[in-house]
């Protein structure tokens, strides 16, 4: 009775709470029918809000395997996003009234029918099973139906506003012509053995100067001053006693892993008949056609006929003819369970035979670890317990057999094995600890457990120029060396394009009649000096056919991408990337080629794609012309109201 007496007291204190709060438009998501909006004379209730809401939540976190808080989710804009679905969903069922598109009660019935969620065990349609779903889901069945009628409207809507959207033929070819265009180049890097004279090493003076420059450069970042304990299976494991038949209970349980006959690697192509078997087997061993043509002829690949690791008793009948081959080969025609076939055999397996005593070592290491992560987890409880109570870290590395440590910790520090840092568990509990913390209780995938305490921040401090001096000085060196070295290729750019320019035609000589004209007396001129062009640096390694998007072995993607943003043959471009200078030559552009099955099938994907991003862009303005037609209401007391349920 006091167990009635007392869910009576509940429900009522629930139902003046919902009704003292329903005044200020606070409903709830199952039951409320307070309009968080309307688009012309469609309404937008909270209820379809709060589920909106929810799904791309939903949706978010299953992108991103990261749940979020509803603060979060308002935070990057999801709230925004789910209220503007809900608006252009409305808007198009607002445009569909108004037009008058609709579908009939066999449309509505037949997805109804068809949906999983509706269907009882014997996979039909069952009538208390929809109703029974309906009502979990707080959803009147008129209510229902009439959604199912409108997304078909809005469906129909849609597509009609799309249909003609297609990319024009033009823009298609044009792109493919430009992501299949191949060119010529020359490429060189200019390295420190180029430049004229060695980089003599700066006084102190210069250093330090540089030193207050570049600050950034040498400031230590913040220390996170941590100490922590830690306990982990291989702490525990070479003091677990294991006993010898629980190790031999352990061997026999993974014998499969020990005992292994003889196996091969094996692909099945099954044939219709013994005959079509044997002229296939035929045409194998005159070398008419490959296996794996064989098997695109059936339209199947390598991976589909693909037996992987077989035993001969595995194979049946095929067993003997598959085992007698002593190197990778065919075998065959034999029968199989579903028919006549090939083997194609393309590696022998030598038989597995481990004894226990080989194995031993290795099963007691992974029974003991077993048994440790048991231990831990059974230690956890009593450990935060001890932390709960006021035991310090400290009390935990002596009473609970925890190791202790101490990091400073900035955050880049290596992963390095066998260190706690190396775990990304404590990397981020140590990126997050305040020094008002207290100490928990974290564990570690593997099985193990931690806690920290922050002790001090240490804030960013630039470092004295006397620790540094060498950094700063290899800093000089390596910024000192890059401009030299972009001032030499501008050298060599200037001197490359003047090589391959045209040679200037030389000075002409005064006619005889203008030199007796001032009296002199009339010779014979000698001959000029033939005009030489100026020698052209080396211009490097070539690269014909390199396609956009290519790469050579050992250059940054940098110097391909401004490869081909050069307009014209002969120029030279200065590229620096990656602290390394190259100098890049354009010698030739080849148009692309547009024929063939690659360049069509490359064809319909730009078209897909571009066609794809049109009909977004014109469905976008579509939904924004018929809101603005119909009028869009918010009210925005009612959106921030589900918003507060969310918390």
């Amino acid at each position: 009775m006091r167990g009635k007496g007392k869910s009576t007291i509940v429900w009522l204190l629930m139902g003046m709470l919902v009704l003292g709060l329903g005044g200020f438009g606070v409903t709830n998501f199952s039951t409320g029918t307070s309009d968080i909006g309307s688009v012309g004379d469609v309404e937008v209730s909270s209820r379809d809000y709060a589920r909106a809401l929810h799904n791309e939540m939903q949706d978010f976190s299953a992108r991103t395997g990261r749940q979020l808080t509803p603060a979060e989710a308002r935070t990057i804009g999801i709230d925004q996003a789910a209220l503007s679905r809900l608006l252009i969903g409305a808007a198009l069922e607002d445009e569909a009234n108004r037009l008058g598109v609709s579908v009939g009660d066999q449309a509505v019935l037949a997805q109804i029918r068809d949906a999983a969620a509706f269907k009882g065990l014997d996979g039909k349609f069952d009538r208390a099973r929809y109703a029974d779903t309906l009502s979990r889901e707080g959803i009147r069945e008129p209510e229902f139906e009439h959604d199912l009628r409108m997304d078909e409207a809005r469906l129909i809507l849609n597509r009609a506003a799309l249909a003609g959207v297609t990319a024009p033929a033009a823009v298609t070819d044009r792109t493919l012509g430009w992501l299949r265009e191949t060119r010529d180049i020359h490429w060189i890097e200019l390295t420190a053995a180029d430049l004229h004279a060695p980089i003599a090493a700066p006084d102190d003076a210069t250093l330090e100067a540089w030193h207050k420059a570049n600050e950034a450069r040498f400031t230590a970042p913040e220390t996170r001053k941590i100490t922590y304990v830690w306990l982990t299976p291989e702490m525990l494991e070479s003091k677990v006693e294991v006993d010898e038949q629980a190790l031999k209970d352990l061997y026999q349980q993974r014998i499969s892993d020990f005992q292994q006959p003889e196996r091969r690697m094996v692909e099945r192509l099954v044939f219709p008949t013994a005959d079509a078997a044997a002229a296939a087997k035929a045409r194998l061993d005159k070398g008419e056609i490959t296996f794996e043509q064989l098997a695109g002829e059936r339209g199947l690949s390598l991976t589909d006929i693909d037996l992987g690791e077989v035993s001969k008793a595995q194979l049946g009948a095929a067993g003997d003819a598959v085992f007698a081959l002593e190197q990778p080969g065919v075998a065959g025609p034999a029968d199989s369970e579903l028919g006549p076939a090939l083997f194609a055999m393309n590696a022998i397996l030598e038989p597995v035979n481990v004894t226990f005593d080989q194995a031993k070592a290795d099963l007691r290491v992974e029974a003991a670890l077993d048994r440790a992560r048991r231990q831990i987890e059974e230690q956890t409880t009593s450990v935060s317990d001890q932390l709960a109570g006021g035991a310090t870290l400290e009390d935990l590395a002596k009473e609970a057999g925890m190791q202790i440590g101490k990091i400073d910790w900035t955050g880049a520090e290596d992963s390095t094995p066998n260190s706690i840092a190396a775990y990304p568990e404590f990397r981020q509990k140590a990126a997050e600890i305040g020094q008002a913390d207290f100490p928990e209780i974290v564990s570690f995938e593997d099985g193990g457990i931690f806690a920290l305490r922050l002790d001090e921040i240490v804030p960013p401090k630039l470092i004295p120029f006397a620790e540094v001096r060498t950094r700063v000085l290899d800093d000089w060196m390596q910024n000192e060396t890059r401009r030299q070295l972009l001032a030499l290729a501008e050298e060599r750019k200037v001197a490359t394009e003047a090589a391959a320019g045209p040679v200037p035609d030389p000075a002409p000589a005064a006619t005889a009649p203008v030199a007796q004209a001032v009296g002199a007396v009339a010779q014979t001129p000698a001959p000029a000096e033939p005009v030489t062009a100026p020698a052209a640096p080396d211009k490097g390694h070539a690269q014909t056919g390199l396609t956009r998007g290519g790469f050579i072995n050992g250059v940054p993607q940098d110097v391909i991408t401004r490869a081909f943003k050069i307009t014209d043959p002969g120029t030279t471009e200065v590229v620096d990337a990656e602290n390394r200078v190259f100098l890049v030559t354009l010698d030739q552009v080849h148009a692309a080629e547009t024929d063939g099955t690659e360049a069509a099938q490359m064809r319909d994907g730009i078209q897909n794609r571009l066609s794809d991003s049109m009909r977004q862009d014109v469905f976008e303005y579509f939904t924004r012309a018929v809101q603005t037609q119909s009028g869009v209401a918010v009210n925005q007391t009612a959106v921030d109201a589900v918003n507060a349920q969310m918390q």
